[in-house]
This record gives C-alpha cells, sequence and structure tokens, in this order.
C-alpha cells in the first residue's frame, strides 16, 4: 500500500507540470489578445460615462432654456396684455412650479439616456467577448416588440406626462377641467393625474386618456355675471345702477388688487320669459373669478334693492308642462 502511494505521486506531480505549462503557453499565446480586450472594454466603458456625463449636462440645460423660454414668453404676453403684476407669493409659487417641472421632465429623459448609452456599452462589451450577437439582438427585438405592444397605453400615458410638463398645461393647484373630471390639480405624475372635485372626490386620470384640458388657472380669468332683469324694467335706469356699483366694487380696497381691468358691462344678451338678461365681465387674477362673482352678485342685489330694479321672475306657460292645477 505504500509502494502504490510514491508510484502515484509523481505522476499526479507530472499531470499537475502539464497544466500549469498549458495554461502558461495559452497565457503567453494569448496575451496580446487579452490585453488589447481588456483595453478595449475599459475605453467602451470610459467613452459610455463620458458620453453620459455630456448628454445629461446637455438635457439639463435645454430643459432650462425652454423652461426660461417660456416664462419669458408668459412674462410678453402679461405685458400686452397690460395684466397686472403678480404678488411675490404667486411668483414664487408659479417658480417653484417650473423648476419641479424642469426637474422632473430633466429626470426622465436622463434616465433614458442613460438606459440607451450603457445598453449599447453593454452589447459592446459581449462583442469583445466573442459572443455571437445575433440571437441576442433578434430575441431582444422580439421581447422588445412583445412589450411595446402589451405597454402601449402605458407609454402613451408616460408621453403625455412628459409633453404636458414640457408645456406647462396646468400644475398643483390650478383647477381644471379634463371631461368628467372638473376640480383642483393635487399631484401631477408621468402616468397619473389627481384632481380633487368639488364634492371632495378624487379622480385618478391617466394621462394618456387627457384629449383636451381647460386650465382655469393660467395667466387670467374672467368673472361672468347674469342677471335676469324684469321686462318691465327700465334698461337705461338698471344700467345706471349697474355700472354705478361695478365701479364702486372694483374701486374698494378688498377687490382693486384682484381685478386686472375696469369691469365692463356688456348690456343686453338675452330677452325672454318675462325677462331681460344682462351681462357683466371682469377681468380678474387666475383662481378669484369664483369668489369675486359671488360678492358682485352679492352687492348687486342689495342695491337693487334699494334702487328698486326688479329681477325677473320665471313666468310658467298657461298650459303644458309646468302648469300648475287647482282644484
Amino acid at each position: 500500500m505504500h509502494h502504490a502511494v510514491n508510484s502515484t505521486t509523481p505522476l499526479a506531480a507530472a499531470a499537475a507540470t502539464n497544466v500549469v505549462d498549458s495554461v502558461g503557453n495559452w497565457f503567453t499565446e494569448n496575451s496580446g489578445a487579452l490585453v488589447s480586450g481588456l483595453v478595449n472594454i475599459l475605453i467602451i466603458l470610459l467613452v459610455a460615462v463620458v458620453f453620459r456625463a455630456v448628454m445629461g449636462r446637455v438635457i439639463t440645460h435645454g430643459v432650462r432654456r425652454m423652461v426660461r423660454s417660456h416664462q419669458r414668453i408668459n412674462q410678453a404676453t402679461a405685458k400686452a396684455g397690460n395684466l397686472v403684476t403678480r404678488q411675490a407669493t404667486e411668483a414664487e409659487h408659479t417658480g417653484q412650479r417650473q423648476q419641479q417641472r424642469a426637474r422632473t421632465v430633466g429626470s426622465v429623459l436622463r434616465s433614458v439616456a442613460s438606459s440607451v448609452i450603457f445598453g449599447v456599452a453593454f452589447v459592446m462589451i459581449l462583442g469583445e467577448f466573442g459572443i455571437n450577437l445575433g440571437p441576442i439582438l433578434a430575441s431582444a427585438g422580439v421581447l422588445g416588440l412583445a412589450i411595446g405592444f402589451g405597454a402601449q397605453s402605458l407609454v402613451r400615458d408616460f408621453l403625455s406626462g412628459i409633453f404636458m410638463m414640457v408645456e406647462d398645461q396646468y400644475g398643483v393647484g390650478d383647477v381644471i377641467d379634463v371631461g368628467e373630471a372638473v376640480g383642483t390639480v393635487e399631484s401631477v405624475t408621468l402616468r397619473i393625474t389627481k384632481i380633487r372635485d368639488l364634492n371632495g372626490g378624487l379622480w385618478y386620470v391617466r394621462n394618456g386618456e387627457i384629449m383636451r384640458v381647460c386650465n382655469m388657472n393660467q395667466d387670467w380669468a374672467n368673472a361672468v355675471v347674469e342677471i335676469p332683469l324684469d321686462y318691465s324694467v327700465d334698461i337705461a335706469h338698471a344700467e345706471r345702477v349697474i355700472e354705478t356699483t361695478i365701479d364702486e366694487f372694483a374701486a374698494e380696497e378688498e377687490f382693486r388688487s384682484k381685478i386686472l381691468e375696469k369691469p365692463d358691462l356688456s348690456g343686453v344678451i338675452g330677452i325672454g320669459n318675462g325677462s331681460v338678461t344682462v351681462r357683466i365681465i371682469v377681468k380678474v387674477k387666475p383662481g378669484e373669478q369664483w369668489a369675486l362673482g359671488r360678492a358682485l352678485r352679492g352687492r348687486l342685489k342689495s342695491r337693487f334693492d334699494v334702487e328698486g330694479v326688479r329681477v325677473a321672475y320665471p313666468v310658467l306657460p298657461g298650459n303644458g308642462l309646468g302648469v300648475t292645477k287647482q282644484g
């Protein structure tokens, strides 16, 4: 038994020597290719990192430039319309919203750029290892096509969210109308918009499903007040009372800072059902149209009571629908 172990020891040593020699010969023969491959991989990684950094700076600069251009356009529009300068708190809110929008859009674009750049770099590194890329690229193409068909609504939501933020269609705090959902925007993401309606319900609206948006809090708004006067009222007298009331209303300190232009009495816009309807339009700061409209209606009601201007009552038809029968 002792002799058998001693006899196998030289064989094992010879085998180990052959393995070491084979490995050494392989490294000697392929050292050039190995070093060249490692250098190529390092160059690919370095180029990818540098290109990613450059693209990140370009995207950040481009998004900021778009936001600044949008700000200049808004300022020029405000000046052309002779709008009153907004208060500091409103300007600060707008600036914060635009900065948040720029950060969100920039982050998404940088993530997309990183995925594309490092994905290409990974494929090139696999090529350096001698891996056949044909089947991999074909499989990736089929998989991407399948994912694209399956998640096309999700892609549409994200694209719509990006364009919505770039164009600044609406933001948190705006009152918007997107169809069935009408209310105040509480949250905006790339996929969904949360809207709180007047009844307190919270709507989750996918950005890809929004076909049109009415933003009631952008730049300026109109408080529209329509008053049905009795058909027997002297229109000239009623208009004088209304003109005096709205001028006094606009001159009050409580409302003066919120009104952008002198209130306009449009005149008679309708006659029917025993009434003569007049319309008043007041150009106000965004978001103030509802409160000012309520205040103006209350002021007009009080003045009408003093001046004896009668408001119309609905006239029921003599027969048919709406008739009250007695007996």
